[in-house]
C-alpha cells in the first residue's frame, strides 16, 4: 500500500475534523477561524488527536501567536484597553485577534487591568528636582526625618468627594433613596483648614474662613504653628518646617518671618503630594467622615467632625508615617524622579 504524504494526511485530517470544533477553538482562545493558517489548524487537530483538550490546545497555539506584538503595545504604552490593542492590530499589522485573548495574554504576563489614578502632573523638569531631592536626603534615618514638622491646607466637602458612587438595584425597580447619591446647587459648601503634625502627635488645627492670605498665612504660623512647638516643648531652632511652594507661602514677608523666629525651612518639591506624608493624615480624616453615621448638614457640624476626628489621631499612625520616609525617598530615586504609589502607611 502506497503511504500517504505528510500533506496528504493533514488534508484528510482536515476533511475529517469536525470544523465547528475549529472554529470554536480558535474564536475563543486564539483568533477567529479564518484568519488561522493551514498549519495552525493541523496542529490544533495534531494536538487534539494526542489527547490534549481544547483548553490546553489553545493555550499551546495561543502562547505563540501575536503575544509579543500585544506586550509591545502595551510596554510602549501605544494602547490602554484590549479594544484599543485589538485595533492597533488589526489596523497596522493586520492581525486579527480576539480582545478577550488579548486581555488573556497580559493578564498570563502579570499584567491586570486598574483604574488610573489621578496624580499631578510632572513634567521633565518637575522629575528632575524629584530626582535631585531623593538624591539629596537618601542617607537621611528616620531620626532624621524626625526633625521635620509637615504642614498642608486641605478642603473637605459636607457631602463628600465628587466621584462616583455605585448601588446595586434590579433593572426595572423604582429608584430609592439608597440609589440616589444627593447633591446640592453650588455643592453643599466645604470648609478649608491648615493643620501641622509631628512626630510626637498632631499639631493644632486651624479653619480657615475666606480667602487665605499672606497676612493670614503668617497670623497661623504665630499662633497655632508655635504654639504647636510649645505644647511638645520643640525649640523652634532645632526643627525643620516643611510647606509646599504656594506663593503665600513663598512670599518674602513670610520668608522674613521664619528668618526672624531662626526656623529653618525645608526646601520642598512641586507636584509631590507622595512625599509628604500629612496627605494620608487628610485621607484618614475623609474616609472617618465618610464612615460615620450621622447626615452632616452644614459646616459647622462638618467642621466639629473634622476637628474631633483629627484630634483623636494617634500617635501610633504619626509614627508609622514619618518612618516611611526613607522608603518614600528610595521610591523615588527607584522612579528616577518619576509617579511612586504613594500608599505608604
Amino acid at each position: 500500500m502506497k503511504t500517504l504524504s505528510v500533506l496528504s494526511r493533514n488534508n484528510s485530517c482536515l476533511d475529517l475534523f469536525d470544523g465547528k470544533i475549529l472554529k470554536t477553538l480558535f474564536h475563543l482562545f486564539v483568533k477567529p477561524y479564518g484568519f488561522c493558517y493551514k498549519y495552525e489548524r493541523v496542529r490544533a487537530i495534531t494536538l487534539l488527536e494526542e489527547g490534549y483538550s481544547s483548553r490546553k490546545v489553545a493555550k499551546k497555539l495561543g502562547n505563540n501567536i501575536n503575544h509579543t506584538s500585544i506586550l509591545r503595545l502595551k510596554k510602549n504604552n501605544d494602547c490602554t484597553t484590549a479594544v484599543d490593542v485589538k485595533r492597533s492590530l488589526k489596523g497596522n499589522e493586520k492581525i486579527e485577534v480576539n480582545a478577550n485573548t488579548i486581555r488573556r495574554v497580559l493578564k498570563r504576563n502579570g499584567l491586570h487591568s486598574r483604574v488610573k489614578q489621578k496624580k499631578p502632573l510632572l513634567s521633565k523638569k518637575h522629575r528632575k528636582i524629584r530626582l535631585t531631592f531623593a538624591k539629596k536626603y537618601q542617607h537621611w534615618t528616620v531620626e532624621d526625618w524626625k526633625k521635620v514638622v509637615w504642614s498642608d491646607e486641605s478642603k473637605f466637602q459636607i457631602f463628600g468627594s465628587d466621584g462616583r458612587s455605585y448601588c446595586w438595584k434590579k433593572p426595572g425597580k423604582q429608584l430609592q433613596s439608597r440609589h440616589v447619591k444627593p447633591t446640592v446647587k453650588f455643592g453643599g459648601g466645604s470648609i478649608f483648614v491648615w493643620g501641622c503634625f509631628t512626630h510626637l502627635g498632631v499639631g493644632y488645627l486651624c479653619r480657615i474662613v475666606g480667602g487665605l492670605n499672606g497676612e493670614l498665612y503668617r497670623q497661623i504660623l504665630e499662633e497655632d504653628f508655635l504654639q504647636t512647638l510649645e505644647y511638645y516643648n520643640l525649640n523652634p531652632q532645632t526643627i525643620i518646617f516643611q510647606q509646599d511652594n504656594d506663593p503665600k507661602h513663598t512670599a518674602k514677608l513670610t520668608q522674613k518671618w521664619f528668618v526672624n523666629n531662626n526656623i529653618e525651612v525645608l526646601f520642598w518639591l512641586p507636584q509631590s503630594p507622595d512625599f509628604n506624608p500629612i496627605e494620608h493624615l487628610w485621607n484618614n480624616v475623609d474616609q472617618q467622615l465618610r464612615n460615620l453615621n450621622i447626615e452632616i448638614r452644614n459646616k459647622e457640624a462638618l467642621w466639629e467632625c473634622i476637628e474631633n476626628i483629627w484630634n483623636e489621631t494617634s500617635l501610633e499612625l504619626c509614627t508609622k508615617l514619618i518612618n516611611t520616609m526613607p522608603e518614600r525617598i528610595s521610591d523615588v530615586l527607584k522612579a528616577k524622579g518619576g509617579y511612586t504609589r504613594c500608599n505608604k502607611t
